[in-house]
C-alpha cells in the first residue's frame, strides 16, 4: 500500500483514472479483476466513519506540523462536503472507486485542491483505515444491538413477573419430569441472554481499540500522537503493536462468535416455544404477527418467525466459521483475504438486528392457555416429591428413590395414575408411609417446595426477576 494520493481527474495507462496504489503499474487492470478486487458495493456503509477517521487524521497530521492549520480546515471542509454528499444520496461513484476510502478520497480532492487532498494519506495505509473504519462502525452497531438484547430481556422479565402463578410441566428429554412455573421457564432463557448481554460488554472494549498510525505494517514515520488521534475519536485505546493492529480481525470473528451464542439460545427458546405451541401441547399460542398459515390446510398457523429464528442460527454459525477458515492460513500482516469477512459481518449485524426485535414480538404478543398447561401436568411428575417425602421421615435418599420407583410401577400395573394409588397400596411397598402422603399430590405444592435460591417457587421467581432486573439497571 502507497502513502501517496492523487487526485480523480490524472490518467493512468489507457486513460483510465489514478488509484491510489497504480504507480508501479503500466497494463491496464482486467475489468473483471476490478469487479473482482471492488468492494464500495458493501464498504459503502462505513462512509460515515471512514471520512469522520479522516477528520482525525487530518487534524493529527496538523499537530506534526506535515500540514498547515489552513490546509487541515481545507481538507475537513471537504470531507464534510463529501459526507453530505453521502447522506443526501448524491454521491457518484465512478470508474476507479474500488473501495470506500478510494472513493471518498478522490471526491475530496474534485471538492478541494487536489495537492492539498493527496497529503490527507500521508503515513497512513488502507490497512490501518479499513481496520479503523471497521471498528468505528461495530461499535456503534454493537451498541444498538444490545439495547435490542437487552429489550428482550426486559420483555422477558415483565411477562415472568405478572405471569408467576401459571405451572406448566418441565421437560429433560422431552419427557415430562417435574412442576415448574411458566416464569421460571422463560427466566431460563432470559438467564442465557443475561450472559449473551455479559459477553458483548466485554467485547466492546476490544472493538473499541484505535489501530490509526499503524500505516501499512510498520507504524507512522511522522510522529502522529496516537493516544490524541484516538481520543479525538473515542477509541478506549490504541493497538499495542503496528503489525497486529493492521492483521487483527478478532474482534469480528468475537461479534460473530457473540451473534452465533446468542442465536443458539433464541433457537433453543424458538423450539420450546414451536413444541409448546403444537396442537399437541397447546399450552401457548403465538401471535397472528409473526405467523403464517399454509396455501392448502386452511386450519394450519405455522409458527414461521420461531422457526427462521431456529434457520437464523445455523446460518449465523456458519458465516463464523466461514471467516476462522478464511484467516487460518492467512500469513502476517494484511491479506485481501480479509475482504472477505465484511460481507459476514455485514450479515451479523443485519440478523442480529432483525432476529433481536423479531424475538422480542414474538415474546410480548405470545398468549398462555394456563387451563391447557395445567392439563398437561401428570401424576408421574410428583414421583420425585414421594422420593423426597420418604427422605423426611429419616430414609436415605437412594433407598427412597428405589420405592418411589416401585410405586411408579405399581401405578403402571394397576392402570391407574400414580396419584391415585391409596395409602394402603403405598405402605404395601414401604411401612413409612401414612395418611399425610396425600399432600404430596399437588402440583403447585411440588413447585413451591423448591424454594432455594434459582428454584422454582414463587419467591423465588420473583427474586429472580428482581435480580435481572437490577443487573439491567446497574450495567446501563
Amino acid at each position: 500500500m502507497t502513502t501517496h494520493a492523487t487526485g480523480g481527474d490524472g490518467g493512468a495507462p489507457g486513460g483510465e483514472p489514478k488509484k491510489l496504489w497504480g504507480g508501479a503499474f503500466s497494463e491496464k487492470i482486467d475489468p473483471l479483476m476490478e469487479k473482482f478486487n471492488e468492494s464500495l458495493s458493501f464498504d459503502r456503509r462505513m462512509a460515515l466513519e471512514d471520512i469522520e477517521g479522516s477528520i482525525g487524521y487530518a487534524s493529527a497530521l496538523a499537530r506534526t506540523g506535515i500540514i498547515t492549520e489552513e490546509e487541515r480546515n481545507e481538507i475537513h471542509k471537504g470531507l464534510k462536503k463529501v459526507l453530505e454528499e453521502w447522506q443526501s444520496d448524491a454521491f457518484v461513484a465512478k470508474e476507479g472507486d474500488e473501495d470506500i476510502h478510494t472513493a471518498n478520497e478522490r471526491r475530496l480532492c474534485e471538492v478541494i485542491d487536489s495537492n492539498i487532498g493527496g497529503k490527507l494519506h500521508t503515513g497512513r495505509s488502507r490497512n490501518d483505515q479499513v481496520a479503523t473504519d471497521t471498528r468505528m462502525w461495530l461499535r456503534k452497531e454493537l451498541t444498538v444491538l444490545r439495547k435490542y438484547l437487552r429489550t428482550l430481556i426486559e420483555v422477558a422479565i415483565d411477562r415472568a413477573e405478572k405471569e408467576v402463578d401459571h405451572v406448566m410441566p418441565g421437560f429433560t428429554h422431552l419427557q415430562s419430569a417435574q412442576t415448574v412455573r411458566f416464569s421460571h421457564w422463560l427466566l431460563s432463557h432470559a438467564a442465557a441472554w443475561q450472559r449473551d448481554d455479559m459477553r458483548l460488554k466485554d467485547l466492546m472494549p476490544r472493538v473499541n481499540t484505535m489501530p490509526l498510525g499503524s500505516g501499512a505494517l510498520a507504524g507512522n514515520p511522522f510522529g502522529v500522537d496516537r493516544q490524541l488521534l484516538a481520543k479525538d475519536l473515542n477509541f478506549e485505546r490504541v493497538c499495542p503493536n503496528s503489525m497486529d493492529a493492521v492483521s487483527d480481525r478478532d474482534f469480528v470473528i468475537e461479534t460473530m462468535f457473540w451473534a452465533s451464542m446468542t442465536l443458539m439460545h433464541i433457537s433453543r427458546w424458538s423450539e420450546d416455544l414451536i413444541v409448546y405451541s403444537s396442537q399437541q401441547f397447546g399450552m401457548m399460542q403465538m401471535s397472528d404477527a409473526y405467523s403464517t398459515g399454509s396455501s392448502l390446510m386452511p386450519q394450519k398457523k405455522n409458527p414461521d418467525a420461531l422457526e427462521l429464528l431456529r434457520g437464523k442460527a445455523g446460518r449465523q454459525i456458519g458465516t463464523l466459521t466461514g471467516l476462522l477458515c478464511i484467516l487460518k492460513g492467512t500469513p502476517t500482516t494484511y491479506n485481501k483475504d480479509f475482504q472477505e469477512g465484511w460481507l459476514g459481518m455485514f450479515e451479523t449485524v443485519d440478523t442480529m438486528s432483525d432476529c433481536l426485535q423479531i424475538a422480542a414480538g414474538c415474546l410480548a404478543t405470545m398468549k398462555l392457555n394456563p387451563e391447557k398447561m395445567k392439563s398437561s401436568l401428570v401424576a408421574e411428575m410428583l414421583a420425585t416429591d414421594l422420593a423426597e417425602y420418604l427422605v423426611r421421615k429419616g430414609m436415605p435418599f437412594r433407598e427412597t428413590h428405589h420405592i418411589s420407583g416401585a410405586a411408579v410401577k405399581l401405578a403402571v400395573d394397576k392402570k391407574v395414575p400414580l396419584d391415585q394409588l391409596t395409602v394402603d397400596d403405598l405402605k404395601s411397598i414401604c411401612d413409612k408411609f401414612e395418611d399425610d402422603v396425600a399432600e404430596i399430590w399437588s402440583y403447585e405444592k411440588s413447585a413451591e417446595s423448591r424454594d432455594t435460591e434459582g428454584g422454582t417457587s414463587r419467591r423465588s421467581v420473583l427474586e429472580q426477576c428482581a435480580k435481572l432486573r437490577a443487573y439491567l439497571k446497574e450495567t446501563e
